[in-house]
């Protein structure tokens, strides 16, 4: 069975633009003819590719298409660069990245490879818990997760250990745990949480101190450097990354309010087993640095 090049272009355009009205205008075609495409493909392939809603998305068969459509475009981007030379087009990559890795550590791993290499990064940002789906769905080439297992195809390869602390501003801690992070101070001091699907806050007073999560106010603020700002002007405590907020707390604008109770998180790089070769160099140039800054 060979799949046809244009069906394919039709699926693609669907899922990333979301609508089969958006792949007909990036297509230049008419939206009956993106959708007599798409329900081609499914007919050979015998199965539903894209359910259709607002926005389109793929089911479980579309995600496997996609994952493939995504490194095979990747592949034939790379060979043609190959034979253009000092002509070739710059290669955009989609990748999954923590906010927190991202913050800190990841784009000074990879600008020199980035400039040297012509690559553009189309990065999505997720909680390093969520990243793995991303991949799973055919969204990204590669990600930063929690997850240590690969799904199949793909290989997953340790980057090091992220380690969290529980930090809040002098002022803060004076005013809300003076006697120290007590359970009956945790309830009333308000939390700096990410968003809704960070958990870090609620594993760390539920281990520590028995407290389930909605027993204590929070703030959510969804954006790295507002996130540790909020905390540094006191507004509530959080769990902020060592390697991002080493200078604040050496210049004293930031109190390790349980010096002996930090919290690892293992980060892995999920890759497929065959890629591009630049995704390829890019994949080591991560691995090496990230395994210098994390523990």
């Amino acid at each position: 069975m060979k799949l046809d090049s244009k069906q394919c272009e039709a699926v693609l355009a669907v899922l990333d633009g979301g609508s089969f009205e958006q792949a007909a205008a990036r297509l230049h075609l008419t939206s009956s003819a993106v959708s007599q495409r798409v329900r081609a493909l499914e007919q050979v392939l015998g199965s539903v590719l894209v359910v259709r809603g607002r926005p389109c998305r793929a089911t479980h068969a579309g995600q496997r298409l996609l994952q493939y459509l995504r490194r095979a475009q990747l592949l034939e981007q790379d060979l043609q660069a190959e034979f253009a030379g000092e002509h070739a087009q710059p290669l955009s990559i989609a990748l999954a990245v923590n906010a927190d890795s991202l913050a800190s550590w990841f784009l000074p791993a990879l600008a020199q490879f980035l400039l040297r290499e012509q690559v553009l990064l189309d990065l999505t940002v997720d909680d390093q818990d969520h990243t793995y789906m991303l991949l799973e769905a055919g969204l990204a080439l590669g990600c930063i997760s929690t997850e240590a297992h690969p799904m199949r195809g793909c290989v997953a390869e340790p980057l090091g250990v992220m380690r969290y602390r529980c930090m809040a501003s002098p002022e803060f801690r004076k005013r809300w745990f003076a006697r120290g992070m007590t359970r009956t101070a945790a309830r009333r001091a308000p939390v700096v949480v990410f968003n809704r699907k960070d958990k870090l806050q609620a594993d760390f007073l539920l281990q520590h101190l028995g407290l389930p999560a909605d027993a204590y106010p929070c703030h959510y603020i969804p954006a790295s450097e507002p996130y540790m700002q909020a905390i540094c002007l006191g507004l509530g405590w959080g769990m902020l990354p060592e390697v991002q907020m080493r200078e604040l707390q050496a210049s004293g604008a930031l109190a390790d309010l349980m010096p002996d109770r930090p919290t690892d998180v293992g980060l892995y790089w999920h890759r497929w087993k065959v890629q591009s070769p630049r995704l390829e160099r890019m994949s080591a140039t991560l691995i090496q640095a990230a395994r210098q800054v994390l523990a």
